[in-house]
């Protein structure tokens, strides 16, 4: 058994999405989260800029004496997850093969991908998907205005649906089975986008597999925690009102603290 937490990043408050999914399916782990809502978004910086934000959050959650760090974030995964499974000396997770992998269970045919700019343009997922599935039609689209209706709190609200319809319209003629909602801020926009696609098709959020393998290694390692009052730390780079209210919103009475840090990036390599 091991009781060292497990570190979470995103580059704002998408990756609460991962940590609840953590909360639920491993509550005796404790979890320190960092939204780097200072250096947001993520979707539109340089493939460089996002790996020396990462590897200093990743920095950061080695002083918490993490065992795991999980990159909540698909941009950053993409980016950075190789970068940072070789800096840092505990292993290092990220959202898009695990996203990947809960495709290829169902046996579709045509997929749609929504995600940020840089996810998008990279072609994350499609590489991932053509490893799993080379037969499979993927439809990838950059939907960026989905990520500040979630970061400004209008889930909800009839903006957010009429955002969601816009950025999805793309969809409307060409149709697909599955949406693999490719950024971590979706999934609190499931409703707005299921109002738009229709019952029809399925909505895929990663975190769920990905926390299926943080499980599967932790369980593995034997590192798994059997702490009965884990804590749960929360830390943002920017305005900690918006985590905190994020926090209220997505994790209620589940966690221990939330507190503004500060990132020096000028000694970042």
């Amino acid at each position: 058994m091991d009781k060292r937490p497990i570190g979470v990043m995103d580059s704002g408050l998408g990756g609460l999405s991962v940590t609840r999914v953590l909360r639920d399916q491993l509550p005796n782990e404790s979890i320190v989260f960092v939204g780097d809502q200072g250096h947001f978004p993520y979707g539109i910086k340089t493939r460089k800029e996002i790996q020396q934000l990462s590897l200093k959050i990743g920095n950061f959650l080695l002083t918490h004496d993490i065992k795991l760090m999980v990159i909540a974030c698909n941009t950053a995964t993409a980016a950075a997850l190789q970068l940072l499974q070789e800096k840092l000396p505990v292993p290092v997770i990220g959202v898009i093969k695990p996203g990947a992998a809960a495709v290829a269970k169902h046996g579709y045919q045509v997929v749609g991908v929504i995600g940020t700019e840089s996810t998008i343009k990279n072609n994350a997922y499609k590489k991932a998907l053509d490893k799993v599935d080379p037969t499979l039609k993927v439809i990838s689209h950059s939907t960026q205005p989905l990520v500040s209706i979630v970061e400004h709190g209008q889930t909800g609200t009839t903006i957010a649906q009429k955002t969601v319809n816009k950025e999805l319209s793309v969809f409307d003629n060409q149709p697909i089975q599955a949406l693999i909602l490719g950024c971590t801020h979706f999934p609190f926009l499931e409703k707005e986008i299921a109002q738009k696609l229709g019952q029809d098709v399925q909505l895929i959020d990663p975190a769920y597999e990905t926390v299926r393998q943080v499980k599967e290694f932790l369980t593995n390692q034997r590192l798994l925690s059997d702490d009965a009052s884990p804590r749960i730390e929360l830390y943002s780079t920017g305005e900690v009102e918006d985590l905190v209210d994020g926090a209220q919103k997505w994790l209620p009475n589940g966690y221990t603290k939330c507190e503004h840090i500060q990132l020096d990036m000028e000694d970042q390599r």
